[in-house]
């Protein structure tokens, strides 16, 4: 099976994760067929779009590793196509110009509300007379370019997702406008509904495959393709991305856009992973855990749910654990060290690389985002950590200062600080003052992290003692427990 599909943007905000999660289904589909996937930017909403909105989804799809084999087109770029393609339907009789005002719409509305009916137009202007025309023109009316809808119509597709699907032409609102209002004789800019439609054509889809907000505009796209002569693409329509009370994923629910889970600290490969769960099913015995090009071999339509699909936060966490417990130490010491830098730490990323991986090591197993190991290691970059209030009254426990004076006295005898040593030095002042080596090792952490729980107390040690603060804090310490 030839396979093109296409990723269709509008850059009037972030790259969304519900836009996101569309490029991921469509993408795997046209992998797992050897297709084409092609990237076209829909900007035919001047007043909202940007192109700093347009940067965002490029490099957001980058990011997530969805490689595009044609585009990006522009709509913008193809204004004299979407105007030629409306004078085509408005020479077959098929399209005619509308003369009504805003006023008149509105008027038109608030009588069928007042009879208790759906608002819809009312195909007043169908048949308009030249005389009339010539009428409404001499006041300086613009009018707009409407596409005749027959009501007595069904409009019938296989949904890839849903199956059979069918809307009857009396429930898609009246006849449609296609462009906007111009000068007379003139066609203005073209609308959705059309513009999307001539691209398809043009672009040759074999498969438009979208959210299930979109499922209204696919009836009236099918007279689209039917009035300009064009084969149908197989449409699918994916379940919607709901948050844990059921409604639609919004802004309101917090994070929404791509770049804001990156800068969260999830990977790609997590975020792209999680968003090919969310509606479609792994078939039995393939693991949770996949690169996309692994979820390309088994991708169809045939395992993407009807039902829409919940958010769930734990498992996006769990999945980004998993890749950051199994990355490269390399891989994930450099996407660490941005973190480590916005927050303020100090430290030179070439020179002191063995000891940022060592530190990356340390904490690698304990980390579920990325952004985990700014707090996790700040007692690592910071001279004065301060304490917190459990450290605090672990440091006046009695016996502590007896034990950090053994451990700063150790220090000094000691000519170098390997595992093997600081293991011995704990145990010499076991040893000699009888103290417990629970209590040693908690005055330890409090005294060296300022706090009481942690990373591994031995190697965080390892890595102060490196950086030459192991003393001064234990220093700071004996003050407190004297």
């Amino acid at each position: 099976m030839s396979v093109r599909v296409r990723l269709a943007p509008s850059p009037t905000g972030n790259l969304h994760i519900g836009t996101a999660r569309t490029a991921v289904f469509n993408w795997l589909f046209a992998r797992h067929h050897g297709g084409q996937f092609i990237l076209r930017v829909e900007d035919t909403d001047v007043e909202r779009s940007r192109p700093e909105y347009t940067q965002n989804i490029l490099e957001g799809l980058t990011w997530l590793g969805l490689t595009w084999d044609e585009g990006p087109f522009f709509q913008t770029d193809r204004m004299e196509l979407y105007r030629q393609k409306v004078q085509i339907l408005l020479d077959k009789g098929l399209a005619y110009r509308a003369y009504d005002t805003p006023e008149e719409l509105d008027a038109m509305r608030e009588a069928q509300k007042a009879r208790g009916e759906a608002p819809r137009y009312d195909n007043r202007h169908r048949n308009l007379t030249p005389e009339q025309e010539a009428a409404f023109q001499a006041e300086g009316r613009k009018p707009v370019i409407r596409f005749k809808i027959d009501d007595a119509r069904e409009i019938t597709w296989n949904d890839l997702v849903r199956g059979n699907v069918t809307w009857k032409g009396r429930d898609l609102g009246g006849d449609m406008v296609i462009a906007r209002a111009a000068e007379v004789g003139g066609v203005g800019q073209p609308l959705y509904n059309f513009v999307v439609v001539v691209d398809d054509i043009d672009m040759q889809m074999t498969h438009v495959i979208r959210g299930e907000d979109h499922i209204g505009n696919t009836p009236k796209q099918i007279l689209l393709y039917e009035a300009l002569g064009a084969t149908i693409p197989q449409f699918g329509h994916t379940p919607l991305i709901l948050n844990q009370a059921g409604a639609k994923l919004s802004k309101r629910d917090g994070v929404t856009s791509i770049s804001d889970f990156k800068k969260m600290g999830y990977t790609a490969e997590a975020i792209a992973n999680y968003m090919t769960l969310l509606g479609w099913s792994p078939p039995e015995g393939m693991a949770e855990i996949f690169a996309l090009t692994e979820a390309a071999q088994q991708f169809g339509f045939e395992r993407v749910n009807k039902a829409g699909a919940k958010f769930d936060w734990d498992k996006l966490n769990w999945i980004n654990s998993q890749y950051l417990h199994h990355m490269p130490l390399d891989r994930l010491t450099d996407l660490l060290i941005p973190y480590w830098q916005e927050a303020g730490y100090s430290f030179d990323p070439q020179s002191d690389r063995p000891w940022l991986e060592q530190v990356t090591t340390l904490i690698q197993a304990s980390l579920t985002r990325l952004d985990d190991a700014v707090a996790m290691t700040r007692y690592l970059f910071i001279a004065d950590v301060g304490f917190t209030e459990a450290a605090t009254t672990q440091l006046q426990q009695e016996g502590t200062a007896i034990a950090l004076q053994g451990i700063l006295k150790g220090l000094g005898e000691t000519p170098s600080l390997s595992s093997e040593a600081a293991q011995a030095l704990v145990q010499q002042v076991v040893s000699a003052e009888k103290l417990k080596k629970g209590l040693v090792m908690r005055s330890l952490r409090a005294a060296l992290t300022g706090d009481m729980h942690g990373p591994d107390l031995v190697q965080s040690w390892l890595l102060l003692h490196h950086n030459g603060v192991d003393q001064q804090r234990l220093q700071q310490a004996i003050a407190i427990a004297q």
